[in-house]
């Protein structure tokens, strides 16, 4: 039985696929002229988002100064970490658009911002969740209120070896030359140092993983009897948050960051070649959104977990900062009082059956 073969079916060629060339597909101009008009416009809510809250939570701590507790200190270092990041942000907007035409000055700058929030976060956080962990458990605190100059002295440590892990991102971070495409990138010369430059983040991301299984060990210490007779479930859940938050923003960056120092051998941090004309939006560039947005999210967690840094928060944006009769309160455990202070607002509340108690008990005197 014969069969008749007509259209595609007539000609019946075969293709030689020893010569032919993969090139690399890159980004539809669609997709790229969304993102250039998206990104810009998220780092722009995120930066004036950003100032308010961690401007809010500095103010807060200034008007604390005197008085601030071991969580206070360490919180006030976050802040500062995310402020000065969130001072990058313009510079990242107009890299959504233009490229990097900032010269590499201020591309070593908001590099050494970036890797500096990220390591400042991971040590300060495992810092908190450690002291809270023993506190409760095997009742020693590595920090004490009564002794400040310790908690100081940790947090200078943090800064010091924060700033030495971030050495390689001011000696390798450069902005390209390249007219169609400017990059504010990482240049290895010679490539052998790629591997040892990037050594500190791949060791600190391994903390990050450790510090996860330890927030979710700190959720379960919320509730043991421990926990309720030292008053520390609501501090002990906002850590927790606080890591949690930290992880879920930074482990996306933190994996293609591993990815491709063991991928790409040329030496850039872009995965995708230089044949693409326009802006290129690679997988590591667009998951540090999330890192560069991070500094915006822990003023959230602060004001939504924490009932005396709400009110706090109220007072001041309606100018009644003085007010607020004690500052011995902790920002952080609504319950932890200090000395005779409490809280304002359980004052209002139990000020008029006191007024009464005190009224029946002069009558009793004089009957």
């Amino acid at each position: 039985m014969e069969v008749e073969l007509h259209g595609l079916f007539e000609e019946n060629t075969t293709f030689d696929y020893e010569n032919y060339d993969t090139k690399n597909i890159c980004p539809s101009s669609t997709v790229s002229d969304a993102l250039a008009v998206f990104m810009p416009l998220l780092y722009s809510v995120g930066f004036l988002w950003g100032l308010l809250g961690n401007g809010l939570v500095l103010a807060i701590l200034w008007l604390k100064m005197l008085n601030l507790g071991v969580m206070d200190i360490f919180v006030l270092l976050l802040s500062v970490a995310d402020t000065l990041l969130l001072l990058t942000l313009p510079l990242w907007a107009v890299d959504a658009v233009k490229g990097w035409v900032m010269g590499t000055e201020l591309c070593k700058l908001s590099g050494f911002l970036f890797e500096f929030n990220f390591y400042c976060g991971i040590f300060t956080l495992a810092c908190l969740s450690a002291d809270y962990y023993l506190s409760i458990v095997h009742g020693v605190q590595l920090f004490s209120r009564k002794k400040p100059r310790s908690v100081y002295g940790c947090c200078l440590i943090i800064c010091v070896l924060c700033l030495l892990l971030c050495i390689p991102d001011l000696i390798f971070l450069s902005g390209s030359t390249d007219q169609s495409n400017q990059e504010c990138m990482h240049h290895y010369r010679p490539d052998s140092w790629r591997l040892a430059s990037r050594l500190p983040h791949l060791v600190v991301s391994v903390v990050l993983v450790l510090l996860f299984c330890f927030s979710i060990i700190l959720l379960k210490l919320r509730h043991s009897s421990k926990c309720q007779q030292k008053k520390k479930g609501q501090s002990i859940a906002i850590i927790a948050v606080l890591i949690l938050v930290f992880f879920l923003c930074w482990t996306p960056y933190s994996i293609t960051f591993i990815v491709n120092t063991f991928q790409s051998k040329d030496g850039d941090s872009s995965a995708v070649e230089g044949d693409c004309e326009g802006r290129q939006w690679t997988a590591s560039k667009i998951k540090a959104v999330f890192g560069l947005l991070h500094c915006v999210v822990n003023p959230v967690i602060y004001f939504c977990l924490s009932q005396e840094f709400r009110a706090r928060v109220l007072n001041v944006i309606k100018f009644n900062a003085c007010e607020m009769e004690s500052n011995d309160v902790s920002l952080w455990d609504s319950s932890e009082v200090n000395g005779n202070a409490s809280v304002q607002e359980k004052q209002g509340s139990l000020q008029h059956m006191n007024d009464i108690k005190q009224i029946i008990k002069t009558q009793d005197h004089y009957i």
